[in-house]
């Protein structure tokens, strides 16, 4: 597609709302992506998140697997794995496994945040698996190998040579993309020519000089030959502008509790974030309009106009929405009304 016409797709954090459980988070999000690929969006990947309240996407394999098998034509996969949390190997063998299951459809998205707290990554740490994070190159090369139908081989001090692959027959390999929200990520896919995503949904901060870095460095590879890159945009459309900005409050007083430190929760209701709007005065109100200020909210109309603006601004002929819409009391617990409308409008309009 054309820039002014942007590829659409999807990155979920699973969000649970107040009186969900995360088996009906989960299965929300898994109506979500068989709806995401009836609407023709390109692929959808599942961000890493540890011990929040509000966010069940734990484990993006686990959830990919789950909706490959949902779906039949949309790619899959990570947005990304926080690859030093875990050893290469594993990751390497559970995308592997992943292709074989939908072979042509899986990506992995490899990150280098933790993407939880201090605690959370000690645990991980003392379960044995982390990798070093200033390794982080050096993991990125071997994941590459190690799931390359041709595998990896390890050289011994002795002179001999050791064999490894991720999965023992492979015919093919996940697509794997470097995600960042600053110049390392960027540099480092430019040198690898490797596909690169900025994740301009987190931080808006330095998208203009990432692009340009990623762009003016990279060096074709055996995986790519030019540069690909999109980006990341938080999302709600809904049928009128008031019911979109209804939606967007739950997600702009989570970003004020992450901002100061305050205990996170479940994600609120509408209902409940509107009327216990006295809780962020002052500074929790200054957290939230900045956050908005940076998310394309309104209706389908409004947000596709934005969508197609900052696909033709940086360049991208691809732009993946993570949509943030909040719930209302009344609607299923099972189900997210709010995302769905809001993937189904923005489809529509950009069609239009």
């Amino acid at each position: 597609m054309s820039a002014a016409v942007p590829a659409l797709s999807v990155l979920d954090l699973v969000p649970v709302r107040t009186g969900q459980t995360s088996s009906q988070a989960i299965a929300a999000s898994l109506d979500l992506v068989a709806r995401a690929e009836a609407l023709g969006f390109r692929r959808y990947w599942f961000a890493e998140h540890h011990n929040m309240p509000a966010v069940a996407s734990t484990t993006p394999p686990v959830l990919a697997a789950a909706a490959a098998a949902r779906t039949e034509r949309i790619r899959v996969g990570s947005g990304g794995v926080m690859l030093p949390n875990h050893s290469p190997l594993v990751v390497a063998e559970q995308f592997a496994a992943l292709e074989a299951l939908a072979p042509g459809r899986i990506d992995l998205g490899i990150g280098r945040a933790p993407g939880s707290d201090p605690v959370i990554t000690q645990l991980l740490r003392q379960s044995g698996t982390t990798s070093d994070v200033e390794r982080f190159p050096e993991h990125v090369r071997d994941i590459l190998s190690l799931v390359s139908p041709e595998g990896a081989a390890l050289q011994f001090t002795s002179g001999g040579t050791y064999d490894v692959h991720a999965t023992p027959a492979a015919t093919g390999a996940p697509e794997v993309w470097l995600l960042g929200s600053s110049d390392y990520s960027a540099q480092l896919a430019a040198a690898r020519g490797l596909p690169y995503v900025f994740a301009n949904h987190f931080s808006g901060q330095g998208l203009e000089r990432a692009l340009e870095v990623y762009r003016t460095q990279f060096q074709p590879s055996e995986h790519l030959d030019a540069p690909r890159t999109f980006l990341t945009v938080n999302v709600v459309a809904a049928p009128t502008r008031e019911e979109a900005e209804e939606r967007s409050l739950p997600n702009q007083r989570m970003m004020a509790r992450l901002r100061m430190n305050r205990p996170l929760v479940p994600a609120e209701t509408v209902e409940h974030a509107k009327a216990t709007a006295d809780e962020f005065a002052g500074m929790g109100e200054t957290i939230m309009a900045a956050a908005r200020a940076t998310w394309f909210v309104g209706t389908g109309a409004d947000v596709a106009a934005e969508l197609r603006d900052v696909a033709a601004r940086h360049g991208v002929d691809e732009v993946m929405v993570s949509p943030i819409a909040g719930s209302y009391e009344a609607e299923p617990l099972d189900t997210t009304p709010g995302r769905t409308q809001t993937l189904a409008l923005i489809a529509e309009a950009l069609a239009a």
